[in-house]
């Protein structure tokens, strides 16, 4: 190597990989004990809609009812520490995650694969909400409807 070369360093990388957030980190313990647990699922559901903050527990408890009344069969638990509607064989069909979780502008109503959404070779699995209004739930019910088959 001549005197004249010089060695390149390697480029750093615009944002260095931190890992998990503190929110993410929370949600796998929050996860790992429900898989400890042997705890009634209406009350964990209760117990995780209790804390949040009053525009998302606003939403998740009218998402709740709504869930509850359309799709009876499904089984209420917590998943990763969200509210979530699991199927007879213990799959989780559809979640609600508040905007606070992961520091979002938005809360979402979100479907597993469990769930019958299919249509064509695309489909949508999460919905934003900002709110939660009359006019948004028979589109709800109709989507959770479908999702249980």
């Amino acid at each position: 190597m001549s005197s004249t070369t010089k060695k390149s360093k390697p480029a750093k990388s615009a944002k260095k990989n931190e890992g998990f957030t503190a929110e993410e980190k929370a949600a796998m313990k929050a996860r790992a004990r429900e898989l400890k647990a042997n705890e009634d699922g209406e009350s964990a559901v209760r117990a995780a809609i209790a804390k949040m903050s009053p525009q998302d527990r606003t939403i998740a408890k009218r998402l709740h009812e709504l869930v509850r009344a359309t799709a009876p069969d499904l089984v209420p638990k917590t998943w990763y520490g969200m509210p979530a509607y699991a199927n007879k064989d213990g799959k989780v069909v559809c979640f609600f995650r508040d905007a606070g979780k992961f520091k979002e502008r938005y809360a979402m109503l979100g479907f597993n694969d469990s769930a019958k959404l299919d249509e064509g070779s695309m489909w949508p699995v999460a919905f934003a909400l900002t709110k939660l209004t009359a006019a948004d739930e028979p589109k709800i019910r109709a989507l959770v409807k479908k999702a249980v088959g």
